[in-house]
C-alpha cells in the first residue's frame, strides 16, 4: 500500500521524493515518503528483471509460449498502426503550423513591415497590397515580405 501512494503518481513520486531533501529529515512525513519512495523503486527494478527474464526465456523457447506469442504478434501489429498513425499525425501539425506561419507572414506588409490582421488583403498602415513579395522601388527585385533591404541593392524597403 505504501508504495501504490508514490508509484500510483506516475513523476509525481520522484517531485515528493526530491522535495523531501528540502524538509527536515526527522519529520514523520519525510520519513514516510522517503520509505514509500524507497519501495516504488526497489518495485520497479524487481519488474525490470521480470520483463528481462521472460524476454529471455520467450526468445530460448518460442513454443512454451503460445498463447503470449500470439498477444505479442496482435500487439505488435497495433504498435505498427499506432506508430504510423503518430507519424501522420506528426506530419499533419507540421503542416498546419507551416500554414499558420504563411498566413502569419503574408499579413506582414512587405512595403512597410506592419503585422496586419488575417485575411486583410491591403496593409491597413501603407496600404500596399499584402501576401506577395516586396517589390524594391529602385530595381524591382522581389523581396520576402518583412524585408527591410532589398537584396539587390540594398534600397531600403520598409517605411
Amino acid at each position: 500500500m505504501a508504495s501504490d501512494l508514490l508509484g500510483g503518481l506516475g513523476g509525481l513520486g520522484g517531485l515528493f521524493k526530491g522535495l523531501s531533501g528540502l524538509m527536515p529529515q526527522d519529520d514523520p512525513n519525510v520519513k514516510l515518503i522517503n520509505a514509500q519512495s524507497q519501495v516504488a523503486d526497489l518495485t520497479a527494478q524487481e519488474t525490470a528483471v521480470y520483463t528481462e527474464i521472460g524476454r529471455v526465456a520467450y526468445e530460448r523457447d518460442r513454443s512454451a509460449f503460445p498463447a503470449q506469442a500470439d498477444r505479442l504478434r496482435l500487439i505488435q501489429a497495433n504498435l505498427a498502426q499506432a506508430q504510423a498513425a503518430l507519424s501522420g499525425q506528426t506530419e499533419a501539425k507540421k503542416a498546419a503550423e507551416e500554414q499558420a506561419r504563411a498566413a502569419s507572414e503574408a499579413a506582414i506588409c512587405p512595403n512597410c513591415g506592419h503585422q496586419n490582421a488575417e485575411g486583410v488583403k491591403f496593409c491597413q498602415e501603407c496600404g500596399a497590397k499584402l501576401g506577395g513579395p516586396a517589390a524594391c522601388p529602385s530595381c524591382g527585385q522581389a523581396n520576402p515580405p518583412g524585408t527591410r533591404f532589398c537584396g539587390g541593392c540594398g534600397h531600403a524597403l520598409a517605411g
